[in-house]
Formats: structure tokens, C-alpha cells, sequence
């Protein structure tokens, strides 16, 4: 084992009860921390409006400052990003994480100050380094280097000094000197605009390094596999990296990739660490690899509140991290460091436990299907197509689904649009297997499905090899964290798709 192994092993490893410490008293430093954010940020724009330095409790909190969307917070987005400072937060903010927009099609722009990616963002990471090593003492991942898969970044047209970027790239310009030493490839190419020409390069310069870790998106990291066997013409991707022994993996379920991340990597000492990172803070973290539960992260500088869904996301219900209970799905409202206040993030999740906390995701609060008050979410989609898929031997490359409404020609139902890596046998049978399912893990689809009374069988579309990849570049989101957005309550999306793949065929 080399010294410089030694010695980063050495200092993750001691990092644990700094890690697993905090999650056994979450709720004291929640409280904490919520007093410590009003205070620090009491005399910007934002805090003088609504009065932080009379805030003495979390009640006084919950009935001075409003629930925010992003459309409602925007025009405090707007005066950082043409310059003006102490708006929501006491430190300088000029650097901005875009956000891939799964929530609706316009960019959003997400505050990150030096706070966030210290305490919260890097904080993660390192901590996600600590719980590996914690499972596997003997690993020799730093013997190697890692790739981060992220996007790229741009100058703010809107004034010279701010930036934005999808967070890994803002996260990548912000990196300490000494993980240059650990990382694979240079910045120049991690960091480039064009995607398509990004994969290649990666591609090419990282086949000659001894990776040990990978990090990023599960699609885009498919499509980097794919590349590397093209060009070695190996059968696998450990034939080109023998000592890859780590993948960390967010931003969607991993669990419709997980057959085709063992095909390309077959080898028995493969592990796997989920992290919930999203633009606005780390949220979660796989703290124990024999559970798929995340555990909520409570001293990153993120207060949490939450809004019950059974109450159709009324903010007069929400309630602090000490108020949750398990079983409901809540949406997630964040206060954090970078100056949101109680800001809806989109994002759903469901408690498992609650000593310590921890969840699974469970969809978006606007990405689901209820067009007959069927409620599907993305976790009873992505466990469906998941099941359908190792029951027909089929692979997934990608999917997205949308109601057919009643006053559509076609029988009302639901649409999905399916791109395989492998291509069922039998597309019809894989239809019925993914409705049985589903049918299995919702009971209010399954009783819109009773008789075909409300739904009818859902219709499927199994789209060319790429066609996902075509529509993302269209609206100018090819890689980094853009993703296909999986359900829709409208048929924008699908309909979007149907017309490129018509236009297609008629070439």
C-alpha cells in the first residue's frame, strides 16, 4: 500500500464519529442550526423584510417567512445575478448551480456560497469517502483516481463576475489543490460544453489511468461505459480499469440501471454508494451499505420542514424535522446557507426511520402521473419497469410516461416511451407484467385499473437507440445532471418525442 493511500485512508477513517455522531441528536442541532442561520443572515435584504431579529422560536419562523417556489424567490435570484449582494445572505454569492429544470422547462439558478460548498457539498463527499471506507478498511481507492462525471460551466452573460454551471462543475472549479492528485480528467475536458465531444475525450484520456472510483448520473455514465468499449474493443469495462471498486451514484433511482451496471461490471468486488446531492444542498447519504435507506444529513447548514402529501402539499400543514413520522410522503422545504428560505425544493421523500432519520426519495411533488387520480409516483415506476425488465430479460436505457386523456382518440390510459439497451421479446407481455406490477405496489392504480374502467392497459413505445439522447441536445440539455424526466402530468414531454421520432422516420 503506497504512502499516499495510507495517509488518505488514514484521514477518512478517523472522520466516522464526526459522520455517524450528529445523526443520533438531529434534532437538537436542527434547532440549532435554524437560530444560527436567522442570526447570520438577520441584516440582508431578505432578513430585514421579515423581521429575522425578532424570530425567537420556530413558530415565530413558520409565521414570519413565507413558503417559497422558485418562481416566488426568483426575483431575489435576479438581483444576485446582476450583482447585488447581502440579498439572502450575509457572505458574497457569485457562483450559481443551474438546475436541470425537471420541475418545468426554465433554467433554474441556485444561490452557492463558499459556506454551502464547504460545509455542505464537500462536507458530503468526504463523508461519503468516510462511510466507504468504514464497510471496506483494506480498500486501496486511493492507489488510483476517480472520475466525476459532471457538467460544464459558463460565465453569467447577465454581469462578469458570477458564474453558473451544473453544480459538479461548480463544485469542480471550487476543488481544494490536493484532490487534483486523486482525480481523472483534467479540468479542461471535465469541464467542456460540448458533451458529445466531452464523452470522447474523457473516453480516450481516462483509459490509460488506474481508475479506482467513479461518481456522476447513472445515464451519463452508461453512455461513458459504452464509449470505452468502443474504443478499446474490451467486453467489459474491469478489462480496462481492473481496480474500479467504487461507483457513487445520485441525482435518479439507480435501481432500472443497476442490470446494466452488471454487465459492464461484473466483477464480485463492485460496491455501490447512493448520495443525495441536489443543487440546493446534500441532503442524504447511504451510511450503511447494507441498506438502501439514506440517512438525512443534519448538520450541513440545511434546515429542514416538511409538507405532508396526503394534504396535497397545503403549507398550512408543514412541519419541522421533530414533527415527521414514518409512512407519509412529504415534499421537502429547505432553509440553508446560501440564503433560500423556506424554499420547496421539489423533491418527495418517505421516513423509515426515525431514530436516526432516515428515507427513501420517492418522486417530485411535479413529477407524477394523477391524471385519473391514480397517483403514480416515480418510485412505483422506476420498482415496475425495474421487475418487468428482469422478468423479460430486457435492459433499460431509459423511459418516460404520460396520461392519454379521456378526450384523446385513443383509449385513456397511460403512455409510456421506452428506449432498451435489450428489447424484450415479447413488447406486449412486458406490457402486462409492468401493469401487474404496478397494480402490486399502488392501490390507487390498481383500482383505476379494476375492469379497465378508469385505465386501460398502459400503452407502450419502444423507441429507437438514442432517441432520449436527440431530444436532451435538442432542448440544450445533454449532459451533466440533465436527466429525461420519467413521469409527466401533461403530455409535453411525449409528445415532443413522438414528433422528433415521426420526423425521424419520415427522413
Amino acid at each position: 500500500m503506497s504512502i499516499k493511500n495510507s495517509i488518505a485512508s488514514w484521514y477518512f477513517k478517523q472522520r466516522k464519529d464526526d459522520l455517524y455522531a450528529p445523526l443520533n441528536k438531529a434534532n437538537e442541532l436542527q434547532k440549532k442550526l435554524l437560530f444560527y442561520l436567522v442570526k447570520r443572515a438577520a441584516n440582508t435584504t431578505f432578513g430585514k423584510k421579515y423581521n429575522f431579529n425578532l424570530i425567537k422560536s420556530y413558530k415565530d419562523f413558520a409565521q414570519f417567512v413565507p413558503i417559497h417556489t422558485y418562481e416566488e424567490f426568483s426575483p431575489y435570484i435576479d438581483k444576485m445575478l446582476q450583482g447585488e449582494q447581502q440579498v439572502v445572505w450575509p457572505s458574497d454569492i457569485t457562483w450559481f448551480a443551474k438546475s436541470s429544470g425537471t420541475t418545468n422547462s426554465k433554467s433554474k439558478f441556485i444561490p452557492v456560497s463558499k459556506e454551502t460548498l464547504d460545509s455542505c457539498h464537500f462536507q458530503g463527499g468526504k463523508d461519503a469517502l468516510s462511510v466507504y471506507l468504514r464497510h471496506f478498511p483494506d480498500s486501496t481507492i486511493f492507489e488510483g483516481k476517480g472520475i466525476l462525471i459532471g457538467g460544464s460551466h459558463t460565465v453569467n452573460p447577465i454581469n462578469e463576475h458570477n458564474f453558473y454551471g451544473d453544480l459538479s462543475a461548480v463544485m469542480m472549479k471550487h476543488l481544494p489543490i490536493w484532490v487534483y492528485l486523486f482525480k481523472t480528467p483534467a479540468s479542461d475536458i471535465a469541464l467542456m460544453d460540448d458533451w458529445e465531444k466531452k464523452v470522447e475525450k474523457m473516453a480516450q484520456h481516462t483509459i490509460r489511468e488506474n481508475v479506482t472510483n467513479i461518481s456522476g448520473v447513472p445515464t451519463w455514465t452508461l453512455v461513458l461505459f459504452a464509449k470505452i468499449l468502443e474504443i478499446t474493443g474490451k467486453s467489459n469495462i474491469h478489462e480496462v480499469w481492473p481496480n474500479l471498486e467504487l461507483y457513487v451514484h445520485g441525482g435518479v433511482s439507480f435501481t432500472p440501471y443497476k442490470s446494466q451496471f452488471e454487465k459492464y461490471l461484473p466483477g464480485k468486488n463492485m460496491h455501490y454508494l447512493e448520495t443525495y446531492n441536489a443543487s440546493e444542498g446534500f441532503i442524504g447519504l447511504q451510511t450503511d451499505l447494507a441498506s438502501s435507506a439514506l440517512s438525512l444529513m443534519v448538520n450541513y447548514g440545511v434546515f429542514y420542514e416538511f409538507i405532508p402529501q396526503s394534504n396535497n402539499y397545503d403549507i398550512q400543514n408543514i412541519v419541522p424535522l421533530w414533527e415527521v413520522e414514518m409512512g407519509v410522503n412529504y415534499g421537502v422545504v429547505i432553509s440553508n446557507n446560501s440564503g433560500l428560505w423556506r424554499y420547496q425544493i421539489g423533491d418527495t421523500i418517505m421516513f423509515d426511520s426515525l431514530e436516526p432519520y432516515t428515507f427513501h426519495i420517492t418522486g417530485r411533488t411535479k413529477l407524477f402521473i394523477n391524471a385519473f387520480g391514480e397517483e403514480l409516483m416515480i418510485d412505483n415506476a422506476d420498482k415496475a419497469i425495474t421487475f418487468a425488465c428482469e422478468t423479460h430479460n430486457a435492459l433499460l436505457r431509459d423511459y418516460t410516461a404520460a396520461p392519454v386523456y379521456l378526450d384523446s382518440p385513443e383509449e385513456a390510459g397511460h403512455q409510456w416511451l421506452i428506449e432498451f439497451e435489450k428489447e424484450p421479446e415479447d413488447v406486449a407481455a412486458f406490457a402486462v407484467t409492468l401493469d401487474q406490477k404496478l397494480k402490486s405496489l399502488n392501490s390507487d392504480y390498481e383500482a383505476k385499473r379494476h375492469k379497465d374502467l378508469a385505465l386501460k392497459m398502459p400503452k407502450i413505445v419502444v423507441l429507437p437507440s438514442h432517441t432520449f439522447e436527440q431530444w436532451l441536445q435538442l432542448n440544450g440539455k445533454l449532459g451533466g445532471q440533465h436527466k429525461v424526466p420519467r413521469l409527466s402530468n401533461n403530455r409535453f414531454i411525449v409528445d415532443e418525442i413522438l414528433e422528433l421520432l415521426a420526423k425521424s422516420k419520415a427522413q
